[in-house]
């Protein structure tokens, strides 16, 4: 569809951690500087391990439990090193159909939820069913990239 797309994923790990109580915002800023710990060598083989994207974040409806998530390189998927932070884990995410919408600029945690009010209404009037309690936000640029960013919200196909 012009609006979306539909994406089906692999199972994958993902580094993650869970910032609870404080705005998307806030929750964003700790936990990517937990992960970028773990990248940096905070895990059991004090490792270097190379920055991928997207980073993403589990917004759930209602709740102020934030779920900030690196995702591991192909290379250590088989894996990991273990994190040495007890805050950071290694989570499996199954396979799964995930409807995608895109966008530029600089994401606000209010841009995302407009994006992804936006996808909601898209899907519910296409008749489309999908996991409507929690999105992902996915970023893939840099705090310096200035132009042509980009930005997804993800809900999950039932």
């Amino acid at each position: 569809a012009k609006d979306y797309e539909l994406r089906q994923y692999e199972t994958a790990k993902w580094v993650s951690t869970v910032i609870r109580g404080e705005t998307q915002k806030e929750a964003m800023r700790q936990g990517f500087w937990k992960l970028f710990h773990y990248i940096q060598g905070k895990n059991d083989k004090e490792m270097k391990i190379g920055m991928t994207v997207p980073v993403t974040c589990l917004v759930k409806s209602g709740c102020t439990d934030f779920k900030i998530s690196f995702f591991v390189p192909l290379e250590h998927q088989d894996s990991p090193p273990q994190p040495t932070d007890s805050d950071v884990f290694i989570e499996e995410r199954k396979a799964a159909a995930l409807f995608v919408r895109s966008f530029g600029g600089f994401a606000s945690p209010e841009k995302y939820a407009e994006e992804a009010d936006a996808l909601a209404r898209t899907l519910r009037n296409r008749g489309q069913p999908f996991h409507e309690d929690f999105y992902y936000t996915a970023g893939y640029d840099s705090p310096f990239k200035l132009f042509n960013r980009h930005n997804e919200v993800w809900y999950f196909k039932k």
